[in-house]
């Protein structure tokens, strides 16, 4: 069995940028430590929320050096540390792992992508290269690779790689996933509005969006469904999708981006070539955020 990098709520936190496009790490700073003190079970610094697409290395290291230091060991901190160079991805994990992360998120390569065979050697570099605990990265709808749950097994036999963020949306897979790879390989939501049905299927918890602007309610709803209160995680779910809804209403980053602007943050804007939501989908993420209570009249 191996021990969960962390158990709940993690989310997907956003890189606050100034308006000349460069990271703003005084807000980054506040937005951490609002999410540790609403909650929130783990940061993941530098996913496909923090628009590490767009980061130079250089960049992608200090926010995750930026990240650990101000976090301080008080949850858990997991670096995107993905590539679809495996050499490049070799790189990235263990300057990330130099940085302090606790893990490392690695998601599928994209474009080129590969066979499942070269999903096992690719991770597997990349792996030993960090030499930190591995969560691998399943998001065919960007990546155009899917891991199939016989991969997922065969990699969760290698003592790094921990677990598996499923943004697939096939439940049926995660549920193969589950019954091939038993505890070799911890199970996080990437859908915020699968999160349950995921924890349903022995699930550790979710890597959210949604946690940006909402950590206690995600958190809750993980820390329900683990003290038995299945009806409250129920509740707490059904609750989070008009903002899950909202907050995918254009490509990820755009619409959390534009909701942490309303919310009072200086989240700024997203580097090019994603580009502000039009008039139709701002109004629908403010009506979600109204309704949500999260933004006041």
């Amino acid at each position: 069995m191996k021990k969960p990098v962390f158990t709940g709520a993690g989310v997907a936190i956003v890189t606050p940028m100034h308006e000349d496009g460069s990271i703003n790490f005084e807000e980054l700073g506040r937005i951490l430590e609002d999410q540790i003190a609403r909650g929130t079970d783990a940061i993941i610094i530098c996913g496909t929320t923090g628009e590490c697409s767009t980061m130079v290395d250089a960049e992608q290291l200090a926010a995750i050096k930026y990240t650990v230091d101000t976090v301080a060991h008080r949850v858990p901190v997991i670096a995107g540390a993905g590539s679809n160079d495996t050499a490049h991805g070799c790189a990235l994990a263990k300057g990330a792992a130099d940085c302090g992360a606790d893990a490392l998120l690695m998601v599928t390569p994209y474009y080129n992508k590969t066979s499942q065979a070269g999903l096992v050697a690719h991770f597997t570099a990349m792996a030993e290269a960090g030499g930190i605990p591995v969560i691998l990265y399943n998001v065919p709808s960007r990546t155009g690779v899917n891991i199939a749950p016989e991969t997922a097994k065969k990699l969760s036999a290698h003592p790094l790689i921990n677990g598996i963020k499923e943004a697939s949306g096939n439940i049926s897979q995660v549920a193969k996933i589950a019954a091939l790879c038993g505890d070799e390989l911890n199970l996080y939501s990437g859908n915020d509005d699968q999160v349950v049905p995921l924890l349903s299927l022995g699930g550790k918890g979710v890597i959210s969006v949604v946690s940006n602007v909402a950590p206690t309610l995600v958190h809750d709803c993980c820390a329900a469904w683990f003290a038995g209160d299945t009806a409250k995680a129920r509740a707490l779910q059904l609750e989070m999708l008009p903002l899950s809804d909202a907050l995918f209403c254009d490509v990820n980053p755009i619409p959390v981006k534009y909701a942490m602007n309303l919310l009072g943050w200086k989240a700024g804007k997203c580097r090019l070539p994603l580009v502000e939501p039009d008039d139709n989908k701002k109004a629908m993420i403010e009506r979600a955020l109204r309704s949500a209570g999260l933004l006041q009249e």
